[in-house]
C-alpha cells in the first residue's frame, strides 16, 4: 500500500519505505505476542474494556445504519449466489469512532452549520481527517480512488459521487477558519478523556518542504531544512505538546525563520488559548537566545531550555570537579550550578552514550582531516614547479570546512622551503582542543528559572522533548505532512491543520492502546483492522428476484482478540441506503 503512494527517488526514500513496512510487521508481531501473553479476557475484563471504549468513543455506531433486515424465508438459487462491493471497513470504522469520541463531529457540525450546500462541510471534514489517518494521500486520490474503496459511504451516508476533489478543496477552506476553536476544544476534551495535564508544555519546531515553486505563497522560503532538501522552498511548523506528547496547538512560520524568533509568538498564542497560570515551557537550545530568556524571566514565565554547547566553557571548573554529580538515570549524571550573570539554575549533564558518540565523531573527522592533509602535503612535495599558496589555502579551508567537528584540533601553516613548490605544509595538533574534548564530550547544559524542582525533575522534564520530536516523526512519516503539493497559502495552512487533527486521533488511539495493554503502535492496529471488510452478499431468489445483504466480515482470531482488548464490538450487518432499495427486491 505504501509503495503506491510513495515517490521513489534516489535520495533514500526507497529505504525509508522499506523501514516503514518492517516496522508495521514488527508492530503486528508484538501485538500478537502481547495478546498471547495476556490471554483471553474473562467476562469482567471484557466489561471493563467495553466501559473504557464507551468512555473514550461513546457508541460509535448509529442504530439506524445497522442490522435492520426483515425476517423472511424465501427459496434461494445457490448457483447465482455472489459477493459484490467489497470495501475496507475496520480501519475507517475505528477512525470515525475516534473522530466522534474526541468530539470533533459535534464541534464541526456546530462550527460548520448546514446552509444552502447539499453536502454538509462537517462530513467532508471527517472524510479529510479519516483519510489522512488511515491512508495519507492527496485530495485527488481520496476522491478518485480511496473513498470508493472504503465503507465511509455507508457510515457517513455520503455517496461515492458526492465526494469529489473540488468539494474536498472547499472543505479545507471552511475548516481552516476555525483552527483556534478546534485547538481549544481538543485541549479540553482530551484532558477529560485521558487526564492530560498541560501545565508542562514542550515546544519544538521543524520544517516541511514544497514540491513546486510556491511563488504565490510568502511563507514558502528557503532556509535550514530538517528534511535535507535545501533545494526546495519550505515552511516551518512550531508544535506544542503536553508532557505526555498530546498536541495542544501549532503555528506556521516562513521557511527562513530562525527558531529563536518563534518562541515569543508561540508562548503568547498558546497562553491566550489555554491560560497562563502555572505553565512551564520546555524548549531546545535553538530558542535559547539572550533576548528570549530575558523576556521569559521578565514576564514571570517558568522555563527549562537547552543552552548552546559553547556556554559549557563558562562552567569548565564545575564540569571538571569530581564532586556534586548525581546519577539520575542509567549512564546519565547531573550537577546543579548557578549562572554567574542571571542567577538562573544551570543543570550540567553528562551522558555516557553521548560521550561515546561524540568521541567517535571527533575521531572520524580527525582521521579524515589527517588523511586529506597528508595527501595535500605529498602533492606539494612532489611538485616540480612553484605552487600558488592561495590555491593551497583554499584547499585547506575546504578540508577543514567539510570536517568542522574536528577542525579546531589542527593548525595548518605554509612554511617556506627550498623545494620546487616554494613551501611545505606544517600541521600541528592543538593540545587544548584534546583537553577540552576529553572534558566536554557527552556533556550538555540546561538553563532554568525554576528553583523548587530537584535536579532529577529538571532533567526528566527536559528529556520529555523527545515527545515533540516523536510527534514530528509521526506527522512526517505516518501522516505524510511532507511534501506539500498545495501552492495557495490558505490551502497549505489547511493541509497542515488536517494533519494536526489526524495526529490528535493518532495520539488518542495510542493512549487507548496503552491503557488496553497493547503497546503504542496505532499504525499496526489500523493495518490489522483494515483487513476487515464489508461486502454485499447477493442471494438470487425464485423466480427472478434477489436478496442483497450488506455484511461485515467475521474477524479472525487475532483481530477478534485485538477488538476484545479495545472493547469494540463490530456490527454484523448494515442497512442499505434508501437509494439502493430494500434488501429484498425483485427484478422487473
Amino acid at each position: 500500500m505504501y509503495l503506491r503512494h510513495t515517490t521513489i527517488r534516489k535520495d533514500g526514500k526507497v529505504h525509508r519505505y522499506w523501514r516503514l513496512v518492517r516496522s508495521v510487521r514488527v508492530g503486528r508481531r508484538i501485538i500478537q505476542q502481547t495478546i498471547a501473553q495476556l490471554g483471553e479476557l474473562d467476562e469482567h475484563g471484557r466489561v471493563e474494556a467495553r466501559a473504557l471504549a464507551r468512555r473514550l468513543i461513546g457508541t460509535p455506531e448509529q442504530p439506524a445504519l445497522f442490522d435492520g433486515s426483515e425476517h423472511v424465508t424465501v427459496p434461494v438459487r445457490l448457483k447465482g449466489v455472489r459477493i459484490e462491493r467489497s470495501r475496507r471497513f475496520g480501519d475507517v470504522y475505528l477512525a470515525l469512532a475516534l473522530w466522534r469520541g474526541v468530539g470533533l463531529e459535534e464541534l464541526c457540525e456546530r462550527l460548520l452549520p448546514l446552509g444552502k450546500e447539499r453536502i454538509a462541510w462537517a462530513k467532508m471534514a471527517a472524510v479529510l481527517v479519516v483519510a489522512r489517518l488511515c491512508e495519507p494521500s492527496s485530495e485527488l486520490h481520496i476522491a478518485e480512488d480511496w473513498y470508493r474503496r472504503t465503507a465511509l459511504c455507508d457510515l457517513l451516508q455520503l455517496g461515492d459521487e458526492e465526494v469529489n476533489k473540488d468539494r474536498l478543496y472547499r472543505a479545507l477552506d471552511h475548516l481552516l477558519a476555525h483552527k483556534a476553536a478546534l485547538e481549544v476544544h481538543l485541549s479540553q476534551r482530551c484532558g477529560e478523556l485521558f487526564a492530560v495535564q498541560n501545565e508542562v508544555l514542550l515546544y519544538d519546531i521543524t520544517s516541511t518542504y514544497f514540491e513546486g515553486q510556491a511563488e504565490a505563497n510568502p511563507l514558502a522560503q528557503r532556509g535550514y531544512s530538517r528534511d535535507h532538501r535545501p533545494d526546495c522552498k519550505q515552511v516551518c511548523i512550531a508544535l506544542v505538546v503536553t508532557f505526555d506528547g498530546f498536541p495542544l496547538g501549532y503555528e506556521v512560520f516562513a521557511g527562513n525563520t530562525h527558531d529563536s524568533r518563534t518562541l515569543q509568538t508561540i508562548v503568547s498564542t498558546m497562553e491566550a488559548r489555554h491560560g497562563m497560570l502555572g505553565r512551564v515551557w520546555i524548549a531546545d537550545r535553538g530558542m535559547a537566545s539572550a533576548k528570549n530568556l530575558a523576556w521569559l524571566r521578565q514576564t514571570g514565565r517558568r522555563y527549562i531550555i537547552g543552552a548552546p554547547k559553547s556556554e559549557l566553557k563558562k562552567f569548565a571548573t564545575e564540569l571538571a570537579a569530581a564532586g556534586g554529580w548525581r546519577t539520575v538515570h542509567e549512564g546519565v549524571e547531573v550537577k546543579l550550578a548557578r549562572h554567574p550573570e542571571t542567577a538562573e539554575t544551570v543543570i550540567l549533564c553528562r551522558s555516557a552514550d553521548r560521550r561515546s558518540k561524540e568521541q567517535a565523531m571527533h575521531d572520524k573527522f580527525s582521521r579524515r582531516i589527517e588523511t586529506a592533509l597528508e595527501r595535500l602535503a605529498a602533492r606539494i612535495a612532489r611538485s616540480k614547479r612553484r605552487v600558488d599558496p592561495a590555491v593551497v589555502n583554499r584547499q585547506i579551508g575546504r578540508i577543514l570546512q567539510q570536517n568542522q567537528r574536528a577542525a579546531a584540533r589542527f593548525t595548518v601553516e605554509l612554511a617556506s622551503d627550498r623545494c620546487p613548490a616554494g613551501f611545505r605544509l606544517d600541521v600541528t595538533c592543538n593540545a587544548s582542543f584534546d583537553d577540552w574534548a576529553a572534558l566536554s564530550e557527552g556533556a550538555y547544559l540546561l538553563r532554568s528559572n525554576i528553583a523548587d524542582w530537584s535536579d532529577q525533575q529538571l532533567w526528566k522534564a527536559y528529556i520529555q522533548l523527545t515527545q515533540a520530536e516523536a510527534a514530528f516523526r509521526i506527522q512526517k512519516d505516518q501522516l505524510n505532512v511532507r511534501p506539500i503539493w498545495h501552492q495557495r497559502p490558505e490551502r497549505v495552512q489547511a493541509h497542515i491543520l488536517v494533519c494536526f487533527l489526524a495526529f490528535v486521533l493518532w495520539k488518542s488511539l495510542e493512549m487507548w492502546q496503552q491503557r488496553a495493554g497493547l503497546g503504542n503502535s496505532p499504525r499496526t492496529v489500523l493495518e490489522e483492522l483494515a483487513r476487515i471488510q464489508s461486502h454485499d452478499v447477493v442471494l438470487p431468489t425464485a423466480p427472478h428476484g434477489q436478496i442483497r445483504l450488506r455484511c461485515v466480515t467475521q474477524p479472525d482470531p487475532a483481530q477478534a482478540a485485538l477488538l476484545d482488548r479495545l472493547g469494540i464490538v463490530l456490527p454484523k450487518r448494515m442497512r442499505l441506503a434508501e437509494r439502493e432499495g430494500p434488501p429484498l427486491a425483485r427484478s422487473a
